[in-house]
Formats: structure tokens, sequence, C-alpha cells
């Protein structure tokens, strides 16, 4: 383990130190500002030269015991005991973290262009436009500055993407998609396939309802992998700017995903649903059909949507979805059931009993 730790780290990390990462997140420094840090782990399994951090109390016995170089930890943590590592004080652990993993995470874009790649004459590539081996772009396709485009990408007749997107492996991008800035397209995730539509025939089968329309994508979207995303019958189906999809998410023919909504793992949203802003949406949720939901609505894992939800920053589970409060009293319920279902037994019997006594 420490070999490949070792070997990952001077694979994909930066060198620097303690106070070069205080510097970074505008944190305060206790102890060695000259420690040096390789790479982030996590704090219960720490390594030389890395950097870990705390923000839940449950873990505070693994600092006294630390490898680490250095800690990122709140302004107002108080230790029991002494830490060897260095301390990083920062406001918010947590939006020190994400930004501190965005600059490790940085990584030299290559903008070169494999022979062995098929570029149509008539697409239109702006400079410093990366595309790696066996990828194919069409005629009319737009690349966007700074770009890159994974192995055996297919990028359709018209499809326009905008400045610094990276498109990992195997993703397939349809005619009439339109893709924005500082995107993130993660491998084998599907753009612009036929939404699911079909009339029923008087013979019992179906005929196919061609899909005209489009997909646009906004500004700061990142797409997790095998998630698709279904052109429109008619007119486009929209993600706006700052959504964050996770992997194995499915959304149908002219859905609407409002600003900076986040949908996790295997969730479904089906045809002409309207999604507000701000909505957090937990894995395995299954939203129907033309139903608009408000502005900051949360729902818990596994939650089924049947109905439209009109008043905004309200929290949701279930199935079908109820308020959430209400969902956890009505569980708590649920697990008394055995024994009120005993007790009703025994009052049975003991009217029983007594109606026997009383016709005697």
């Amino acid at each position: 383990m420490k070999e490949f730790f070792a070997q990952a780290t001077k694979q994909h990390y930066m060198q620097l130190t303690a106070q070069e990462i205080a510097n970074i997140l505008k944190g305060k420094i206790e102890g060695d500002p000259n420690s040096i840090i390789t790479a982030p782990s996590k704090i219960d399994e720490t390594y030389p030269k890395t950097i870990t951090f705390y923000a839940n109390a449950k873990f505070e016995d693994y600092l006294y015991e630390t490898k680490a170089a250095a800690i990122i930890v709140a302004d107002d943590f108080v230790p029991k005991k002494k830490i060897s590592a260095t301390l990083i004080r920062v406001p918010d652990v947590y939006v020190a973290i994400a930004f501190l993993f965005e600059q490790f995470s940085q990584k030299k874009k290559k903008y070169s262009i494999s022979p062995h790649t098929v570029i149509d004459e008539a697409a239109d590539l702006a400079e410093n436009v990366g595309v790696d081996h066996f990828s194919v772009i069409e005629k009319g396709a737009k690349i966007g500055n700074n770009t890159t485009i994974a192995t055996n990408v297919f990028i359709g007749e018209g499809v326009i993407i905008g400045d610094n997107v990276t498109i990992y492996s195997g993703v397939k991008i349809y005619p009439s998609t339109s893709i924005g800035n500082n995107c993130i397209i993660h491998s084998n995730v599907v753009i612009g396939s036929d939404g699911f539509g079909f009339a029923p025939q008087e013979d019992g089968r179906y005929k196919k309802i061609h899909q005209l329309g489009s997909v646009r994508i906004e500004d700061d979207v990142e797409i997790g992998s095998n998630t698709t995303i279904d052109r429109g019958t008619m007119g486009p189906t929209i993600i706006r700017k700052g959504v964050k999809l996770d992997n194995l998410i499915q959304i149908a023919h002219n859905v609407e995903v409002g600003e900076n909504t986040v949908i996790a793992a295997q969730s479904g949203i089906a045809g002409s649903a309207k999604l507000g802003k701000n909505i957090r949406i937990g894995g395995q949720v299954a939203i129907v059909g033309h139903v608009t939901i408000a502005d900051g609505t949360q729902f818990q894992g596994k939650t089924g949507v049947g109905s439209s939800i009109t008043q905004p920053n309200t929290s949701w589970w279930g199935v079908p979805a109820i308020p959430y409060m209400k969902y956890i009293r009505g569980y708590f319920k649920f697990q008394e059931l055995p024994t009120m279902d005993r007790r009703l037994r025994k009052l049975e019997e003991k009217m029983e009993n007594g109606q026997q006594k009383s016709d005697k």
C-alpha cells in the first residue's frame, strides 16, 4: 500500500509547503511552515508528507496519532493533546478542502490532435484543442478554446462545445447539442439520444415518435459517468448553469434542470418535468413527467415524486413523497406496529372474555 501511495503521489500530485497551502487557503499556520506536502490523505489512514483535515468530532483521536505533515482544522478548534503535525486554521474546513483538492487535481492539458482521429474538414476547432485517439468530430461541429477530448469520443454534426471543456473517453454527443464553458463530461455519457416516445397502435404495436428537439447544457455543468440526457421531442432539454449530475442518471426529453441543482446516482427524471434552482436530489429518486419542482426542494434517497411541489425550500421522503418530518414520525410509528398489534390482540381477547361472561 505504501509503495502504491508513493507512486500515485509521484504521478498525480504537486509539492507544496504548509505555508504555501495556508496562503492558498488564506489560513493561519501553527507549527512548521516549511513542512513538505505532496498529497492529501484520509484522517484515519495518513502518510508522511501528506495533508489531511478534521471536521468531525468522532475522528478527533486520529489527530494525536497522525503521520500527516499538516492538518486543516477550524479556527475555533482546541486540541486536547499535543499534535505533531502543522495545523492550518480556516473558517470552513469543507470549503477549504474543496478548494485545495481543486489545486491538487490541476493537470497540464494536452492540446495535440492524434493522427488516429476522424475530424471533418467542415468542423471548426479553436486553438489549444486536444483530441485523443479514435475520436470522431463530424461536419459543422464547433469546439472552443482549451477543450480536451479523450479517446473514442463521438461528436455529432453541428454540435457546439464551449471553452475549457473536458470530455472523457467513450462520450457520445448527438447532433443538435450545445455545451457551455467549463463543463466536465465523464466517461460513457450519452447526450442527445432520442427521448422515449411511442404512440400505441390499434394492433397493439407502438409507432415511434421521432424526436426533433435538442439539448442545451449551460456553463459549469459536470455530468457523471453513464448518465444519459435525451433530446427534446420538440424544443430543448435544458441543463442550467452550475448543475452537477452524478453517475447513472436518466434525464428524459424536454426536462429542465435549474441552476446549481445537484442529483445523486441512479435517479430518473421523466419527460417535461421542470426543476427549479438549488434543488438537492438523493440517490434513486424518481420524478414523474410534466411536474414542476420549486426552488430549494430537497429529496431524500429513494423518494418517489408523483406531483408538483410549489412551496420552495421544503424537504420530502417516501413513496409517494410526503414532507420529511411527517415521514420520520410515520416511520417511528411503523416500528411500533408489532407492539401495537400485540396490545390490540390482548384488548380484543379481554373484550371477548368480558362479552362471554355477560352473556352467561
